[in-house]
């Protein structure tokens, strides 16, 4: 029903009273007329973004929570590697170093109880870092996408940035307002599989965590 009724409002403020600027500005007709026309060339773009973000995603995460865990366990790493961090910008010093910001009463608790520090790392610190590492993973995410598409319209062949800067190129509004719809459902699945996953794996705060 919701879709219907943006469909309807799309339709008369373009096609029937032409309220927004043309050809900017396209009908509805056209987008679906492009979908059923283009959508090999939109699956082929979809799949090589797809595979150039999760390749970026999956290595930076990964280097991101090694570092994180050792600048924040290690005294040595930290004084190496906090200078460094200086330079991210307004990125929240949660979301780099997760481990740093796990309560203190923590560690006395498991020390307390013979841990040794492998044991603090792996079995107390990581896991009550874990929500502050989604937050980083959320906004890793978020990023990527967009300096992924700005990144496939200046140096690439294929991908939604591509072909975005190809509809444009042609005057094919149609298609470009394709990509983005393509773009948007894209962005917003993948945020929901996040959350998802985070769901899943850290159902035992179900309740105290917010985003």
């Amino acid at each position: 029903m919701f879709f219907a009724l943006v469909f309807a409002a799309w339709e008369l403020v373009t096609a029937k009273f032409g309220l927004l600027p043309r050809p900017f500005f396209t009908a509805p007709q056209k987008v679906v007329a492009a979908f059923i026309d283009d959508w090999p060339r939109i699956l082929l773009c979809v799949y090589y973004s797809l595979r150039l973000l999760a390749a970026g995603v999956v290595a930076g995460a990964a280097l991101g929570f090694a570092a994180g865990v050792a600048i924040g366990s290690s005294r040595l790493a930290n004084y190496w590697g906090h200078p460094l961090l200086r330079f991210i910008g307004p990125v929240p010093a949660t979301a780099w170093l997760p481990v740093s910001s796990v309560s203190g009463a923590y560690y006395d608790i498991a020390r307390t109880l013979g841990a040794n520090e492998r044991f603090l790392v792996l079995k107390v610190a990581i896991p009550a870092a874990m929500p502050h590492v989604f937050v980083g993973l959320f906004m890793d995410l978020s990023f990527s996408f967009a300096i992924l598409v700005v990144a496939e319209m200046l140096g690439v062949r294929a991908g939604l940035g591509w072909y975005l800067q190809r509809a444009q190129g042609w005057a094919a509004y149609g298609n470009m307002w394709a990509g983005l719809v393509v773009m948007a459902f894209l962005c917003s699945g993948l945020i929901s599989l996040l959350f998802l996953t985070r769901d899943h794996l850290l159902a035992w705060q179900k309740g105290l965590l917010q985003w």
